[in-house]
């Protein structure tokens, strides 16, 4: 279902594909794409990709992750955040087999050594493009403002997240994970 859902949405979004790599290109200098690594099923690394929304050296004037009024995202880059398009190139992710269209949202391996013994119990799944947690998170940086966003981040939305997402996984069924993706998808245009 996973491989299915992606070709057909990769097809399908082709021609806004088009378009978000032509203002990315023409909004600033750097890759269309942005790469980086996360940590997937069993503790395997692999390289999700998004489309790139922050300057191209963004990796050397801060910090991985995001925080509210960062200065590193771009005009076309706070535009594909605030839609979520550029999370779709993990569409890519999914055919590689590395992600589903649900499951936990893939987490960055500084963050993943944090994890309690039962958090780890959450890379036994799939990571997934959509899942309870960020859905709820879906304005995460919005959250993380301030001089101490890393420990908000650490201590306060990591484990809420992780704990939305092991119930999730420990309950899901075909239906809830399609409605969860058909919520996602309207939330979109929202």
């Amino acid at each position: 279902m996973d491989i299915l859902g992606a070709g057909v949405g990769l097809i399908l979004l082709s021609p806004l594909f088009l378009a978000v790599a032509i203002a990315i290109k023409l909004d600033s200098p750097g890759p269309v794409f942005y790469r980086t690594e996360r940590v997937g099923k069993d503790g395997k690394l692999f390289r999700v990709y998004k489309f790139r929304s922050m300057v191209a050296d963004a990796h050397k004037r801060g910090p991985a992750i995001t925080t509210s009024g960062d200065s590193r995202i771009t005009r076309v880059g706070r535009f594909l955040r605030g839609t979520k398009i550029d999370e779709l190139p993990q569409l890519i992710n999914v055919l590689f087999g590395d992600m589903g269209l649900v499951g936990p949202r893939p987490e960055d391996p500084r963050y993943v050594s944090l994890y309690t013994e039962e958090q780890r119990e959450i890379l036994k799944a799939r990571p997934g493009i959509t899942s309870p947690a960020s859905f709820k998170y879906r304005r995460e940086e919005d959250l993380l403002a301030g001089e101490d966003w890393e420990r908000q981040y650490v201590e306060k939305i990591l484990p809420h997240k992780l704990s939305l997402d092991l119930e999730y996984v420990k309950s899901r069924t075909l239906r809830s994970d399609f409605r969860l993706i058909l919520k996602t998808f309207f939330a979109l245009f929202r």
